[in-house]
């Protein structure tokens, strides 16, 4: 039987105000379930990966209608930690992204920030997993939360277990009193992925990038981004493939590609260009979805990146927080471009 990919993260709730205002007239404003690391799991069950999620949620009945909500879609949510009294709610206008001045968080108090080291017990929730998975937006949410992060890096170093990290960097969330390298080296080094870009790995690593960056030259962002990769391996050992992504906004439309290094080689991905997109929120995960993917098929490198590269450029055209196509359809789109 193969062993499961467990995402621990903070499950969210997406409200989408219109950005003129309609919704007050309309009395009506979608709403998305989401987190980051549920999206991977979400992604990752759909490609058929066996896939757990563990998050923290109020005892209540929109509890329970989430937990079904994600039982039907193949995702295992036997290890949910009940207490507190509020899901994570957060406030985007459709079509932007995390990165957008306009986010409004609304997740002081849930349940999952709640969550408090010495309660969780590891051991148990690691049996039957081969992989492990957390965001940078976990240790963001309070100094209490990143304990219980380290808690976990630690035992599923102990127990052999992969662990993969996405360098997402939420500016509003880092409010305690310490920046994102203090905390987050301390736990990179249990990590045998890292993704993000070269501009997460400066400020969450340390890992300084060049000074007259040049964002229009992509053989210039290449270069870097193997620099990048070679210094994040060289002062986290553990780290056996770094990822980053490069995704510059044109207007409506992107221009996007992606590296993985591995093995001392980079590999690049075809790059995608879209003069329109959907929606922004959700991209990196399937990205990382589809790295995780990639590595628990045995794929090589290049296979990987073009995946998760693919995986995530088409999550761009889907409403939702997570993808919404197979990992067949990716890979049909993937063929018909080569």
């Amino acid at each position: 039987m193969l062993k499961k990919v467990l995402c621990f993260g903070e499950l969210l709730l997406r409200i989408c105000p219109d950005p003129k205002g309609n919704w007050l007239n309309s009395n009506h404003v979608p709403a998305y379930i989401g987190g980051a690391e549920l999206n991977v799991a979400t992604a990752l069950a759909l490609w058929n990966i066996p896939s757990a999620y563990l998050t923290a949620l109020p005892e209540n009945e929109m509890s329970r209608q989430i937990k079904t909500y994600l039982e039907e879609k193949r995702i295992d949510t036997t290890r949910f930690c009940y207490e507190g009294d509020r899901t994570g709610l957060y406030y985007l206008a459709m079509g932007t992204d995390m990165k957008n001045a306009e986010v409004i968080y609304d997740r002081q108090h849930s349940s999952f920030a709640g969550l408090r080291k010495n309660t969780i017990n590891w051991e148990q929730v690691f049996e039957g997993i081969g992989w492990f998975h957390f965001s940078a937006i976990c240790p963001a949410i309070n100094e209490e939360v990143a304990e219980v992060c380290k808690e976990a890096l630690l035992m599923a170093e102990k127990l052999g277990i992969s662990i993969s990290l996405d360098l997402n960097y939420r500016e509003k969330l880092w409010k305690y009193g310490k920046p994102p390298v203090a905390i987050m080296k301390n736990l990179a080094v249990h990590c045998r992925l890292i993704m993000g870009n070269i501009w997460a790995a400066e400020l969450m690593l340390g890992i300084p990038k060049a000074g007259n960056f040049m964002l229009k030259h992509k053989e210039f962002c290449l270069q870097q981004a193997e620099k990048t990769s070679k210094a994040i391996q060289h002062y986290f050992p553990a780290c056996e493939a770094v990822a980053n992504t490069f995704r510059f906004d044109r207007g409506e439309g992107i221009q996007y590609y992606t590296t993985l290094y591995t093995d001392n080689n980079l590999h690049s991905s075809r790059e995608y260009n879209a003069k329109k997109v959907i929606n922004k929120v959700g991209s990196g995960d399937c990205y990382m979805a589809g790295l995780i993917y990639g590595f628990h098929q045995n794929h090589s490198a290049q296979e990987i990146v073009e995946f998760a590269t693919a995986a995530a450029y088409y999550k761009l055209f889907t409403p939702g927080d997570s993808t919404a196509m197979n990992a067949d359809q990716i890979t049909s789109r993937l063929n018909q471009l080569l």
